[in-house]
Parts: structure tokens; C-alpha cells; sequence
């Protein structure tokens, strides 16, 4: 029995060699090496974030490339939790004038 997704708790799972691949959210893992510990994403009030949710932009933000930066309260629809790479930005998203950016958790909050 291959267990569900312990990210996005989804059932679709399936094995690929030693690995667990989940088609909803991207998250691999292997189950013999898995941890008790699993990162959960919260926003600036501490609410538990999942992929899909909308969020506010709680401050300016700037960004490379762009004239004017993300405004505050800026709402951001369909976000992507992603593990970080750099420790920092934790969220994949599409921002309206600007793209697809990656933001940090501890900048937004959840609608």
C-alpha cells in the first residue's frame, strides 16, 4: 500500500524506484529514510499554508527587474509551496505586472 502525500495529503501517489512521487505537488521522498519532522509553511499570523490557497502581501517588496516591486496588499491567487532552496523564499506564485516570482512565507497572509 503506498501511503498519501504527506504534503498535500494527496492519493495519487505512486513509487519510482526507491522513491514516493506525489503528481499533485511535485514532493518526492523516500519512506525508509522519512522523518518525523515534515516543514509545514505558515503565514505572519502563524496559519498553516497549503498549494492553492490565495494570500496578501503584508509589505512592500521589492524586486529585481521591476520599477515599482510587489505592493502592499497585493493579493496572490494558486500559490505553490516549495521547499527552499536558499532558506528563504518558500512560495512559487504569479504575481499580476511582474510574473512568476518566488516569495517568502513570512510575508504574507492568508485569505
Amino acid at each position: 500500500m503506498i501511503p498519501n502525500c504527506p504534503k498535500c495529503n494527496s492519493k495519487y501517489t505512486y513509487e519510482d524506484g526507491s522513491m514516493i512521487v506525489c503528481p499533485e505537488c511535485s514532493y518526492e521522498w523516500n519512506p525508509d529514510t522519512q522523518s518525523e519532522e515534515e516543514y509545514v509553511w505558515k503565514d505572519v499570523n502563524g496559519n498553516i499554508l497549503s498549494n492553492g490557497d490565495s494570500v496578501t502581501v503584508i509589505k512592500q517588496l521589492n524586486v529585481k527587474g521591476s520599477s515599482t516591486g510587489i505592493k502592499q496588499g497585493t493579493k496572490i491567487k494558486n500559490i505553490k509551496l516549495i521547499e527552499s532552496v536558499d532558506g528563504i523564499h518558500d512560495i512559487d506564485c504569479k504575481v499580476d505586472g511582474i510574473g512568476r516570482i518566488e516569495i517568502s512565507s513570512k510575508y504574507v497572509k492568508k485569505l
